[in-house]
Formats: structure tokens, C-alpha cells, sequence
């Protein structure tokens, strides 16, 4: 049975699937869903939600109903069909064409003798995961955020042991070097989402989330066993490579499931795991240098990551509704072979090398002519810095100017932590209560620039934060100081994010991926360039100046962003290719 449930959710819960038992192993679970369309017929086909027997599999499924009985039921379910309705979009677009119901997952409209189109099942279909329960959307959202979580932890952990890595890998202490050990893994978010969010479009959320964290899971344990600093640089980028999808599709996994007016919240938690994470790192990192050796900081990610993974085999299951169609349309096509079927975002006439290279660049597209994504896109990459080089410097600055123990200078990072778990929670509340009543004063009708009021509250704090700590740091001031100054700093990044990733997904919908992916690519090299000037900078500027540098630079480029957009966002959006704005 476990087993069964393995490749139950690698392939989704109610994915195409079949029971095929050979002696002492099962290879794969189909979940059978049918219909057979019969040209230029009006037929409503009872589809039925079980898992088949095998004999039932391989029972022939009729190519042709008599028309006095259009109704085909499967012998080995007995259950009442559902009510149907047409899909109204599809229907307004198509008023002539044929429209075959189904009970379970899709409309499918017959636009000619030799061509059904798979749609949704009405506004109720219980396939749509806008319809899940919200339990079930729920277990999906948190198990997800993990997922964004433990990357982001594999980041950062290593920090308080990169003197403990430099000493065995015979690494210069303080050189660039040792700090691209760590900060190599977030150039690899540069390019991750390059690759995985286009492809998350093509052949769905789910599998790209499976194959993606495995891979992240093997070579970030083989970055225990490295014996040179090329071998664990090459073994980090390639760790972070497979942690970057997370990254880039969770947020549209998100949206997937919630729409505009509900997803705030569940955007908050997804949204905060990206930040908390990174600063949960050195906290569990520093306890482990000061214990253990340096091996087992990445071996117990590893062992996190692992027992994440066996809770997403039995929980996750597709939400990207192309590929949920898309299964539906193969089924049936398989089945007939008469026809053409397609599901209603399918074009059978693209090869997947097509669809392979233009989903690919899409990222690259969105960042050279969305103006959205461009601006943001640099405002997170400032952020995201900055964030990384207080990472870094954080625990030389507690272990040197305070005298602290790497296991002690950890705890300090509970205020980014907590900062940003402020932010994410507080700010999602704020944004759908604002947003809700944007919506209402505008006749009901929301559009994404209603996320941004909170934007042009949040990007204030950022470069208060950033003075506080600076200048307490500059001045010896007492400990919780520059705590506090980084408290207020990471409130401003988790609810900015929050606003800006809402955003993103509200403005492109079905493209959210790609749109993620494009600002999580541009961020991901300033979190790898930030870090290896960070002391550099410090020593000629110092603390102080340093940081007021940075602050400047938060200030300039944030403050205005939120205004601008609230004011022509929807002129922009109206001339986007790639926007696709649901209210």
C-alpha cells in the first residue's frame, strides 16, 4: 500500500493512471476516468471517481453509445452522477459547437465532426483545486512553504562554519573564496528557476517539485564527503540548483489554489518560509560548529529534507490546471480514435521542443520588456543582498566586536527570523483586509495594484532598520540594539515580499511562474555577489557608513516603486503580452 501511495502522488491523486500487477511489484497506478465522444453527438457520460480493478482495465471501453442510451457507467462503481454545467468562457467563444458533459472533471465542446475540446466541469468542478477542500488546500500549502523552507536553510547553514571549512579545505580565512562556499548556492537560484518554473508549465507542479528536491537532497549530501574547495563549490551550486524550485513555482502552486481574494494568507506562509528560512540557518548551524564538525551541517538538512519528502509523497497532488486538463484530454484521446481531443489549454500541434525552448526564455522575456517584473525584480535583488550580506557578516560582527560563541552569535539571528515571521503574518492580514475593501469600493471588481498600500508603508522600514543596525554596530552599543535594528529590517522584507509576490501572481496569472522566476533569478545574484564585498566594505566604510550606503539604496529604489505602480500598474498591465489579470 505504501507504494501505492508513492506512485499515487508522483503521478497525482486523480492523474491518468492504471493498476498493472506484476508478481511482487506494482509499476504504476492509473486513475481511470473516461469518457467516449462520439462526432457530432450531444452525449453526457457519467465519470466516476475510483480506483479500477484490474479486470475492469482491461475490459473494452465502447467507441460508439447508442443514442437511446447515451449514458455510459462503469460496472464497478455504483454512485450517483453529478449535475453539469457548460463552461460559460468557453461557451461565449464558442456558441455553435457541441458540447459534451461530463460528471467529473471537464466540459468537452466539439467544434467540429473530428475535434472535443476538454474544459472544466462548471464553476463547482471538484477537480479545480480553486474547489478543494480547504483542508486539503491547506496541507498543500504548508507542506510547499517546507519545501521553500529547507532550501533556504541549506543556504545559510554553513556560515558558522566556514572557519572550521576553510581550516580542513585549506581555504584562506577571510578570502572570497570562503565566502562564495556559501554564497554559491544562491547563484544557483539564479538559474534554477530558469529551468523549473517554464518547466512546471509544461508538465505540471507536481513532478517538477518531486524531481527538483531529490535532487537537491542528494548532492547537498554529498557536500559533506567534498575534499577540495572545487568539489564543494561545485557540489553546493548543484545542491542550489535543485533547491531553486521551490522558489520559483511555489508561489504560482499557491495561486493555483486560491484565488485573489483568498490567497493572502496563504501567500503569507509561502512567502515567509524563503526569509525565515536563510536566518534559521546560522541559528541551527552555529549550535552544530560548536558541537559536531562541519559535515553534519549539511547531513542534517539532508535528514530534514528527507522526511519532508516522504510527507509530500502522501500529500501533494497536481494543481496546475493545463496539466490536470491535460491528462483528462489524453485519456479520452487514447481511448477514441476517431477524434482529436485536446484540453482547452493544449495545442496539439506544438512538438515539446517548441514548447521546451519557449517556455525556457519565457523568464528571460518577461525580464527584458515587463516593466513590472524589471523594477521589482531589481528592489528584491537590493533586498535580497542585503539580506544575505547580514547572513554573512551577522556572526563575525557577534563573535568578534561582541565575544560571543558561534552556538550564542546564532540566537541573534531569531530577530531576522522573527522579523520576517512578523512581517510575512501581519503583512498578509493587512493586505487582505485591504484588498477586500479596495474591492467593495470598486464595485466589487479587484485588480492587483489593490495589493500595493502596504508596500508603500513597508518599504519605510527597510532602510530604518538598516541605519539602526549600523550605527549601533558602529558604536558598541548593547546587543539587543542592533537586534532590534535588524528586527525592524527583516519586518520590511517579509511584508514587502508578501506584496510583491501577491502582485506578480495576481497580474500573471496562468505565467505566474515565469514571472516568480524571472525576479527570483535577477535577486538570486546580487544574494551571491552582496556577500563577497561584504567585508570589503565594512573594513574601508565601516559599520556605519556601510550600512547607510545600503539603506540609501533601499530608500531610492523602494519608496517610489509601490507609488508609480498603484497610479499606472493597470496601464502597464494593459499593454503586457503577458499579463492575465483574474478577479
Amino acid at each position: 500500500m505504501l507504494s501505492l501511495s508513492v506512485l499515487e502522488v508522483f503521478c497525482g491523486r486523480r492523474g491518468l493512471a492504471s493498476a498493472i500487477a506484476i508478481p511482487g511489484l506494482i509499476f504504476m497506478l492509473r486513475f481511470l476516468r473516461g469518457v467516449v465522444p462520439v462526432p457530432g453527438q450531444r452525449l453526457t457520460c457519467v465519470l466516476r471517481r475510483a480506483y479500477y480493478p484490474l479486470q475492469v482495465l482491461n475490459s473494452p471501453l465502447p467507441h460508439s453509445l447508442n443514442q437511446k442510451d447515451s449514458t455510459y457507467t462503469s460496472p464497478a462503481v455504483n454512485m450517483p452522477p453529478r449535475s453539469t454545467t457548460a463552461v460559460e468562457d468557453v461557451e461565449k467563444a464558442a456558441p455553435d459547437t457541441n458540447t459534451i458533459h461530463t460528471s467529473s472533471t471537464a466540459t468537452i465542446h466539439v467544434n467540429d465532426p473530428e475535434q472535443v475540446i476538454v474544459s472544466w466541469d462548471g464553476p463547482e468542478d471538484r477537480e479545480n483545486p480553486r474547489n478543494w477542500s480547504n483542508h486539503r488546500r491547506w496541507t498543500v500549502t504548508v507542506v510547499v512553504s517546507f519545501f521553500t523552507f529547507i532550501s533556504p536553510v541549506a543556504s545559510s547553514i554553513s556560515s558558522p562554519s566556514l572557519s572550521a571549512i576553510s581550516a580542513d579545505l585549506k581555504i584562506q580565512p577571510g578570502s572570497i573564496l570562503e565566502n562564495m562556499t556559501l554564497s554559491i548556492f544562491v547563484l544557483a537560484y539564479a538559474i534554477g528557476p530558469l529551468f523549473w518554473g517554464p518547466l512546471s508549465e509544461l508538465c505540471g507542479r507536481l513532478l517538477v517539485l518531486q524531481v527538483s528536491n531529490i535532487w537537491f537532497l542528494v548532492f547537498n549530501t554529498i557536500c559533506a564527503f567534498a575534499k577540495t574547495p572545487t568539489q564543494l563549490l561545485i557540489f553546493r551550486f548543484l545542491a542550489g540548483f535543485g533547491g531553486a524550485a521551490p522558489q520559483s513555482i511555489g508561489g504560482a502552486i499557491v495561486g493555483d489554489m486560491w484565488s485573489p481574494t483568498e490567497r493572502g494568507i496563504a501567500m503569507s506562509l509561502y512567502s515567509i518560509a524563503p526569509l525565515v528560512g536563510p536566518s534559521t540557518g546560522p541559528l541551527v548551524g552555529g549550535w552544530i560548529a560548536q558541537k559536531s564538525n562541519w559535515h553534519w551541517v549539511f547531513w542534517s538538512v539532508s535528514i530534514a529534507d528527507a522526511i519532508l519528502q516522504i510527507g509530500a509523497f502522501m500529500c501533494l497532488r497536481e494543481t496546475y490546471a493545463p496539466e490536470i486538463l491535460k491528462r483528462k484530454a489524453r485519456f479520452v484521446r487514447k481511448s477514441t480514435k476517431n477524434v482529436i481531443v485536446r484540453s482547452v489549454f493544449e495545442d496539439l500541434n506544438r512538438s515539446w521542443t517548441h514548447v521546451m525552448r519557449r517556455g525556457m526564455v519565457k523568464p528571460i522575456v518577461f525580464l527584458a520588456t515587463e516593466p513590472i517584473v524589471q523594477v521589482f525584480a531589481l528592489y528584491m535583488a537590493v533586498l535580497y543582498g542585503v539580506l544575505y550580506l547580514s547572513l554573512t557578516t551577522f556572526v563575525k560582527v557577534l563573535t568578534i566586536q561582541y565575544n560571543e560563541g558561534p552556538g550564542i552569535a546564532g540566537i541573534h539571528y531569531l530577530a531576522i527570523a522573527l522579523g520576517s515571521t512578523v512581517g510575512g503574518q501581519l503583512g498578509a492580514r493587512v493586505l487582505t483586509r485591504v484588498y477586500l475593501c479596495l474591492k467593495a469600493k470598486n464595485g466589487g471588481i479587484g485588480v492587483p495594484e489593490m495589493r500595493l498600500p502596504l508596500l508603500m508603508v513597508s518599504a519605510a522600514t527597510l532602510p530604518i532598520g538598516l541605519l539602526i543596525y549600523g550605527w549601533a554596530v558602529q558604536a558598541h552599543a548593547f546587543w539587543l540594539v542592533p537586534d532590534l535594528g535588524v528586527f525592524i529590517f527583516s519586518i520590511g522584507i517579509g511584508a514587502n515580499w508578501t506584496c510583491i509576490q501577491t502582485y506578480l501572481v495576481d497580474s500573471y496569472a496562468i505565467y505566474a511562474a515565469s514571472a516568480i522566476a524571472a525576479v527570483s533569478s535577477f535577486r538570486a545574484f546580487s544574494g551571491f555577489g552582496f556577500p563577497l564585498f561584504a567585508d570589503e566594505m565594512y573594513a574601508r566604510l565601516g559599520d556605519g557608513w556601510g550600512n547607510s550606503i545600503l539603506a540609501l539604496i533601499c530608500l531610492v529604489i523602494g519608496c517610489p516603486a509601490p507609488f508609480v505602480f498603484f497610479r499606472y500598474g493597470a496601464w502597464l498591465r494593459s499593454r503586457s503580452k503577458g499579463s492575465s489579470v483574474e478577479q
